[in-house]
């Protein structure tokens, strides 16, 4: 999900909340090159809710292939498709609560699409933002929703937009989940889990 708004804010100053919500769906444990690649293909062929809600399952299946897990993520896309269409005429709600009743929709999800769709303040916590949070030493937790609500405390919320995208490239070039880049760290210094290492 780290380079999301990539292919996703078409342009940076016009961003398609649909969309940001569909391809966070396809991103949903898988690689972000084959997110990107398969929600490409879907929106080369079918770019509304109506569009989706009322195109044939296979067909959305095969569209989305390379996202891995398609024939959940299919049948996904296709009942929020048509919650949106039928119950939002199209548009894609920015309150939190709305967006967590749509099927499979999480908070990561969720506040993806407020800050990459409507371009809101929230904090979107993936594996990157859970993992450095806790190297770090900012926060001390166990899931990435205890990570955001911990965060939200802490981090001032002018630094909230660019959160995201900041830390899960950093936990992809520098903080990598195995075999963490130290010696390239400008933050090492700072940081909990260096410091232990040192000692051991």
């Amino acid at each position: 999900m780290g380079r999301l708004e990539k292919y996703v804010v078409e342009p940076a100053k016009n961003p398609n909340p649909f969309r940001v919500l569909i391809t966070t769906i396809l991103s949903q444990r898988t690689r972000d090159e084959n997110t990107e690649e398969a929600a490409a293909t879907l929106f080369s062929v079918y770019k509304t809710p109506e569009e989706i809600a009322n195109a044939p399952t296979e067909e959305i299946e095969k569209l989305i292939k390379k996202a891995g897990f398609f024939r959940v993520k299919a049948k996904r896309v296709k009942e929020i498709s048509r919650i949106i269409h039928e119950d939002y005429d199209d548009v894609v709600p920015c309150d939190i609560n709305e967006l967590l009743g749509l099927p499979g929709v999480g908070r990561k999800t969720a506040n993806c699409v407020i800050v990459y769709g409507f371009r809101k303040n929230a904090i979107p916590v993936d594996v990157h933002v859970h993992r450095i949070s806790n190297r770090l030493g900012l926060v001390n937790t166990k899931n990435p929703d205890e990570t955001e609500f911990e965060l939200a405390k802490i981090v001032p919320e002018c630094y909230w937009l660019d959160l995201n995208e900041k830390f899960v490239r950093f936990g992809q070039d520098i903080c990598r989940p195995i075999g963490p880049k130290h010696e390239e760290c400008p933050i090492a210094d700072l940081c909990d889990f260096y410091k232990e290492i040192q000692k051991n």
